[in-house]
């Protein structure tokens, strides 16, 4: 993993701000100046942030559990998809459904109706129906698959959720707080990080500043997933020897007996 240069960093425009009259006292630490009446985010401790936020995601991934990516403005959608897609991690970025962690169940069976439907088209029930009822279900399983497309493989609660905008996803971000689910987000100067476990100070409206950071989490997320599955292969690798190693040594106790009793039999003959 590779922790972009300061250089990048602002090619990618992440030090751009909002204007100063919509910014957020609590922001204070991580802006660095204001020109022209925006103020300025300082790249340096963005890079200390994104380090420190990657390096934490690795090891979630490692351990084989999932990271929810949640954008649902327009100009980071598709970068998220992008990016999540590409480490096979869940993303929700048409409306956040509320109570999707809280009261994740109810959303589990909407998944579970999607499938539903899916088996109904392979196993010919969906021919029985009339023009109408097909065309109301085919309805409802656009809905859906727009809606919970991307979370059908997760089974249960995220061990983490990462944000483009804690402000626009104070929703999904309450949530996690509430069950205590580590929260990263990308944190512009009109945001309050108070509620952000790993703050990452950038800016959250180009999809240019959105996509580098993305791109640094999803890679040390990939190195974790790739740790893991060699972790898992030494493993194997250790249960084969070991169960190769007990008839060798039972073998050589076998071997070793016959001369044990003999040595014990020695001072009789004499």
């Amino acid at each position: 993993m590779q922790t972009p240069s300061f250089d990048q960093l602002l090619e990618a425009t992440c030090h751009f701000g909002h204007l100063k009259r919509k910014w957020n006292p609590s922001m204070a630490p991580y802006i660095f100046m204001e020109r022209n009446g925006i103020h300025i985010i300082a790249l340096y401790k963005t890079q200390a942030k994104l380090e420190v936020a990657a390096t934490a995601l690795k090891e979630i991934a490692k351990s084989g559990k999932k990271v929810l990516f949640v954008a649902t403005k327009k100009q980071a959608k598709q970068v998220v998809a992008d990016r999540a897609n590409s480490v096979g991690m869940p993303f929700v970025i048409e409306r956040w459904p509320g109570g999707m962690l809280t009261n994740f169940a109810t959303i589990r069976k909407a998944v579970k109706k999607m499938a539903a439907i899916d088996k109904m088209a392979k196993d010919g029930t969906l021919d029985n129906m009339s023009k109408r009822e097909k065309l109301q279900i085919s309805r409802q399983r656009a809905k859906l698959e727009k809606n919970l497309g991307s979370i059908a493989d997760l089974n249960r609660l995220p061990s983490a959720v990462f944000v483009i905008d804690v402000m626009k996803e104070h929703i999904a971000v309450a949530e996690a707080n509430r069950l205590g689910i580590p929260v990263f987000g990308i944190v512009d100067t009109n945001s309050d990080p108070s509620n952000v476990d790993f703050v990452i100070p950038a800016n959250d409206d180009a999809s240019k500043s959105i996509d580098i950071i993305l791109a640094t989490v999803c890679e040390a997320i990939n190195e974790g997933i790739q740790e893991r599955k060699v972790e898992k292969v030494d493993n194997k690798d250790e249960e084969v020897e070991a169960t190769e190693e007990k008839p060798r040594r039972a073998r050589i106790r076998r071997k070793a007996e016959p001369k044990a009793e003999e040595a014990t039999e020695a001072p009789a003959a004499e």
